[in-house]
């Protein structure tokens, strides 16, 4: 599957706005929130008579203000719950004060609980709570800083949670000494809300409210006078396109390290939305690109497996830390939540040069026997490299803890993903190619005929002698779909659609009595 990985050329707009949509996906809100919001400040960033660097920089900070909303999703489940409920009430208040966090301090939990959480507050908890608008803002500012973004952008993402009345976050700031740009993206941000839930009415409503509180006064008035003009906009896809075609002679092209450099930063940046995941993306890249080269996979696979590595988890930001760090068993409406993460990565790249990724890091729980998800991909229909990007994912995730585990050893680690392999989950070549380049002694292999693994010779043997499915699965020990999906991969393989021709296959390549298959099949 060789793909154009590596000659990609990618806007860092088009990062930034991938990277938005993230932040829609962590704050709660409809996916495309925050591209709207860029348009709305960009619009009245025109209206007010900003050149075009410091409508760029009005672009920047807008899809960077929310990005780092996640950091610490580990604390605000934990003081709130459902992280992304707590955060998608945020915009709906005039500030965040007292009162806001005492009606979501421990929310869905038993009164017991939100007493004692409430003790905890009072405590010292207060500080790890008030911090948390500050971790967002200086996690936007280091992005933006690893990313190549000037010193406008940093300073304006500096104040992004700063309000007209001083009582904003850092508060070393308020009025006219906000810079205008933070008070473009602030306004923007809370009218996109009012708009999409109440039209035009309920956006002037709540500006008018908050003038002279939360938003700058002149440009509420200014706002209120052209709001027809400013909320009207594109939808769907319109509204990527429209923030992508924006200021393009001051972006940059990312191609090369550079955007290996950039794809790196925005693997930590997500990974960090649990401590259990920290630095997950990048050593799953690293095994699975020295896994596909030692596979002899053509260096387009080596490379497009690496990249989707970095941002196979980016779909994580969209489920609630509630599930992530929970340490006991999840329920059925939790799993069905955790499986949706793949699908989110992919709608993430989707309308961006980086969609080639997403084609690749949304198979990365999916199995061969049709067991993984989130589409049940089986067989001949999964590429090499995303068996490579599975078994890497699984194998690493095994070393690292979890809620509800210790971390395995490494050998503990490289046994479980023998044992998927030796059940049709994972693909055997795949499982030694990552085993292999993680130190481990690699199991003597044979090559087969058609590019047929071993299980699948002794399947074949089976099959040709006569036995049904059914006797096939029992004698193999494995289920009746998983020996019905064998069969079938079989017969591509080697070009044959009846028993009689593939009995014909296994005598002409000698594979009929060779003893050494079910040996082989048993080690894996």
């Amino acid at each position: 599957m060789a793909g154009p990985s590596a000659d990609l050329r990618v806007r860092r707009l088009e990062l930034l706005a991938v990277m938005s949509l993230g932040a829609d996906l962590g704050l709660g809100q409809p996916m495309e929130h925050v591209l709207r919001e860029c348009l709305i400040a960009m619009r009245l960033a025109e209206r007010v008579g900003l050149d075009t660097r410091g409508r760029a920089t009005v672009c920047y900070t807008a899809l960077l203000t929310w990005v780092g909303c996640h950091v610490d999703a580990y604390e605000q489940a934990k003081w709130f719950g459902d992280d992304l409920a707590f955060k998608s009430d945020f915009p709906m208040v005039d500030g965040a004060g007292t009162g806001f966090v005492l009606r979501h301090l421990g929310a869905g939990r038993p009164l017991v609980d939100r007493a004692r959480l409430g003790l905890a507050l009072i405590g010292g908890g207060r500080r790890e709570v008030e911090a948390i608008i500050d971790n967002h803002r200086r996690a936007a500012e280091d992005l933006a800083h690893q990313l190549g973004l000037d010193a406008e952008v940093r300073d304006s993402l500096g104040q992004a949670f700063e309000r007209w009345d001083g009582r904003g976050t850092p508060g070393l700031a308020r009025g006219p000494a906000i810079s205008l740009v933070a008070r473009l993206v602030t306004l923007a941000d809370v009218v996109e809300v009012f708009h999409r839930l109440g039209g035009v009415e309920a956006a002037v409503a709540v500006a008018r409210e908050r003038r002279g509180t939360q938003f700058d006064p002149e440009l509420v008035d200014l706002f209120v006078s052209v709001a027809d003009e400013i909320l009207v906009g594109p939808d769907g896809e319109a509204t990527w396109s429209a923030v992508i075609a924006a200021e393009p002679e001051l972006d940059v092209v990312l191609t090369g390290a550079e955007l290996d450099a950039a794809l790196a930063a925005v693997a930590n940046f997500a990974d960090v939305k649990s401590p259990y995941t920290l630095g997950h993306s990048c050593a799953v890249a690293l095994l699975a690109e020295s896994a596909a080269r030692t596979a002899g996979l053509v260096e387009a696979d080596a490379v497009l497996v690496r990249r989707a590595a970095y941002v196979h988890d980016l779909g994580r930001l969209g489920v609630s830390n509630t599930i992530w760090d929970k340490p006991s068993s999840l329920s059925v409406g939790e799993r069905e939540r955790v499986r949706l993460h793949p699908y989110l990565t992919e709608r993430m790249l989707a309308a961006s040069a980086l969609a080639p990724l997403g084609t690749v890091a949304i198979a990365h729980h999916e199995r061969l026997d049709g067991s993984g998800y989130p589409r049940g991909i089986t067989g001949d229909a999964l590429p090499m490299v995303a068996r490579i990007l599975g078994a890497a994912d699984a194998y690493r995730s095994k070393l690292e803890p979890r809620p509800h585990r210790a971390r395995l050893t490494a050998d503990q680690a490289a046994a479980y993903l023998r044992d998927e392999a030796r059940v049709g989950r994972l693909d055997g070549d795949a499982v030694e190619g990552v085993l292999h380049v993680a130190g481990h002694a690699v199991r003597r292999r044979r090559s087969w005929p058609a590019g047929l693994t071993a299980r699948e010779v002794e399947v074949l043997r089976l099959a040709a002698r006569g036995l049904a499915v059914a006797a096939i699965a029992a004698q193999l020990g494995i289920s009746k779909k998983t020996a019905a999906n064998h069969v079938e991969h079989i017969y591509v393989k080697i070009g044959v659609s009846n028993r009689a021709r593939a009995s014909l296959f296994a005598v002409k390549h000698g594979l009929i009595g060779d003893d050494d298959i079910d040996a082989e099949s048993r080690q894996r």
